[in-house]
């Protein structure tokens, strides 16, 4: 059983939100997913999707996304994007996937769920080349549900098992200092040498950091930046 990750389905199949403005790799980009997904991922493998997954503002908009999700196979754990203006709270969503048969579906939002030999934690982000007091809040709040997750695989699952991050939102930009962030702190602080982000697209990819920096491994996940191509990160 493997687990896989890709972020930024960034799914309209109710609504007219194209993303070949990002360039023309994006063009059919729901069945390139498909295409890869089908040939690697089988009913016992588990794929994370850190945000943005659907383009629809309400979530009774979002069935054909789902749809589409739920007709593949494997189980998908599902936090949230920027983008995703759909979100509301857990028992509404579970209530709406019970409502619609969308059983291999599940949110991660400050709880946390065990895969194999990991724990999956995570949170949305936000940027943090904040500007403002009310984007340090949106910070705090962000790092606030990343420990409240952390905090759930601590005292769920009592075992050794590696830790596993997923946060939307780079966790850091190349003008940051690693040792100032919040979030950085707070993998260091649970021990979490692994962290899987996304919401970096096109040009931005410039952006993307990548590698092992102090003690911590940083991988970008962006369905476009993987070419549209899940990643095996077992």
């Amino acid at each position: 059983m493997s687990i896989y990750a890709i972020g930024d389905l960034h799914l309209s199949f109710a609504v007219n939100k194209p993303m070949d403005i990002f360039g023309n790799n994006w063009e059919n980009h729901a069945e390139k997913i498909r295409e890869d997904w089908l040939s690697k991922v089988t009913d016992d493998d588990t794929v994370i999707l850190p945000g943005d997954f659907s383009w629809a503002t309400y979530l009774e908009d979002t069935v054909k996304d789902f749809e589409y999700l739920n007709s593949l196979p494997g189980n998908k754990i599902m936090s949230k994007g920027n983008h995703d203006y759909w979100w509301t709270t857990i028992t509404h969503m579970n209530k709406f996937l019970e409502e619609h048969g969308f059983k291999n579906i599940s949110f991660l939002y400050n709880n946390s769920y065990i895969v194999e030999n990991k724990i999956i934690v995570g949170t949305r982000g936000w940027a943090n080349s904040w500007r403002s007091a009310d984007d340090y809040k949106i910070l705090k709040r962000e790092n606030d549900r990343l420990k409240l997750s952390i905090k759930s695989g601590i005292n769920n699952y009592e075992t050794d098992e590696e830790m596993v991050a997923f946060i939307h939102y780079p966790p850091f930009y190349k003008e940051s200092v690693p040792e100032e962030i919040d979030f950085i702190k707070t993998l260091k602080d649970y021990n979490i040498k692994k962290c899987y982000y996304a919401h970096l697209h096109g040009e931005s990819h410039k952006e993307a950091i990548e590698g092992t920096i102090d003690g911590i491994t940083y991988k970008l996940v962006s369905s476009d930046y993987l070419g549209f191509k899940l990643i095996n990160i077992n």
